[in-house]
């Protein structure tokens, strides 16, 4: 029997009001996103990493690890980490690179236009400073903006050139998604896409659905429609990401590897699935001034 769908985690507010307030989550700084009809988010500082997404009356839709550390600089295993400038090993920075470990701002003062019209948003923003310049020597602003909309959740990353010469970066709005089921779970919408089977180390194209069965890793090209995940008995999941994301990437990790992960559950493979937008294949390039943006929705189905 599939198991269910993870609920809140007990630290998160059940209360919708007010729309947008300060909160500590897991003993951490977060702001808490709500709306009258019970929608939930959160997003940590740390990392301006979204930890939480509980649309009204249903449960959470973002796998949080109960063995995440969550100690204000490590890595924190789930919700939707921010990958920039630099995705995974593919350059000479730290795995991911380092945003997602470094407090960023709260800009309580965000214009109208970054504001939902028919939800409630937050802006969060990290610029270069003589630390960030030690590992990477660039200037940079980055936003990242959480609109929480009645079952639906978006997610923007923005990156500026502040600096002197240009620069060139990849990322990934890394998502882990909660499911009941690995094995009972189909990911559709890349059938035709060309991919790069990361365990195999073998290009081809996706025929079909994406299903699972051991551990997965692989990097699409970008869809144009919808994606839709399909798990068990859970309402099914709209995706969408912004044409400036040019790869869709998936994985799971599946037992083997799971197991030797020290901030995952042995069986924790079987409730999470990652489905990011990504720019990989082709790093986005920024002449001094030059600004970049890039978003992922998710929307129940």
């Amino acid at each position: 029997m599939s198991a269910a769908l993870p609920t809140a985690p007990p630290t998160t507010p059940q209360s919708p009001a007010p729309a947008l307030r300060e909160i500590t989550f897991h003993g951490l700084p977060a702001l808490q996103l709500g709306l009258p009809s019970g929608d939930l988010a959160v997003v940590a500082l740390q990392g301006a990493q979204v930890l939480s997404w509980v649309p009204a009356g249903g449960q959470e839709r973002l796998y949080l690890s109960p063995r995440a550390v969550f100690d204000g600089h490590s890595a924190i295993r789930g919700g939707t980490p921010v990958c920039f400038p630099q995705f995974n090993q593919r350059g000479p920075l730290a795995k991911h690179g380092f945003v997602r470990n470094l407090p960023w701002q709260w800009d309580a003062a965000a214009t109208p236009e970054e504001r939902a019209e028919s939800g409630v948003s937050a802006s969060l923003v990290l610029r270069d400073s003589a630390q960030t310049r030690a590992w990477w020597p660039h200037g940079f602003a980055a936003r990242l903006t959480v609109t929480l909309t009645e079952g639906g959740l978006r997610i923007g990353l923005g990156a500026r050139n502040t600096g002197d010469s240009a620069w060139d970066f990849t990322m990934a709005l890394h998502s882990y998604l909660a499911i009941p089921d690995i094995a009972q779970t189909r990911l559709d919408g890349l059938d035709g896409c060309a991919r790069w089977d990361a365990v195999a180390d073998v290009r081809d194209t996706q025929h079909g659905a994406v299903t699972f069965d051991g551990e997965y890793d692989s990097v699409f090209t970008a869809p144009g429609p919808a994606l839709q995940l399909h798990s068990g008995g859970a309402r099914p999941l709209r995706i969408e990401q912004s044409a400036t994301c040019g790869n869709t990437v998936v994985w799971n990790p599946g037992a083997v590897l799971c197991a030797r992960l020290a901030d995952m559950p042995e069986d924790g493979f079987r409730h999470m699935l990652c489905v990011e937008a990504a720019a990989i294949d082709q790093p986005v390039t920024l002449a001094p001034g030059a600004q970049w943006a890039g978003w992922q929705q998710l929307r129940l189905a």
